[in-house]
């Protein structure tokens, strides 16, 4: 972009009188700009706006316990142990928790690792049913 001050007349090498400079600024490109940028801003503020509502659970800390409780622990690569001990078969949860913690047992605690498949919680929590024991998942809390 080039700005003259003066009023025009300007002459080249051979004589001839060239046009006058262009005195304005070219705006249309900044408006182009301005434009996309808002409609951007527009469509995004609507979608932060209306977005997916969803609510998280919330666990709560609890206090230990003294007595030992069965807490099944499931890996990522799908091993199982109940309290410590491995467990090799998976329909074998409900049988070998009463075995281990007598008749009185009524629940189970499983561990599952955050990067196990969902399909080796839902199998444990299924055996652990059939067995008439309450199942319980064990988080972290912040």
């Amino acid at each position: 972009m080039a700005f003259s001050m003066g009023s025009g007349g300007a002459r080249g090498r051979r004589g001839r009188a060239l046009p006058p400079t262009l005195s304005e600024m070219n705006i249309v490109p900044l408006v182009d700009v301005v434009l996309v940028l808002l409609i951007i801003f527009m469509i995004t503020a609507q979608a932060m706006e209306f977005g997916l509502e969803i609510e998280v659970p919330k666990v709560k800390n609890s206090t230990p316990s003294v007595k030992e409780l069965p807490v099944l622990s499931i890996s990522r690569r799908g091993d199982m142990k109940l309290n410590d001990q491995p467990l090799a078969n998976i329909a074998l949860i409900g049988p070998e928790v009463l075995r281990r913690f007598g008749p009185n047992a009524k629940e189970v605690y499983i561990r599952c690792d955050k990067n196990a498949t969902v399909d080796l919680f839902a199998q444990a929590a299924e055996a652990c049913g059939r067995a008439g024991l309450k199942v319980n998942f064990v988080t972290k809390s912040d």
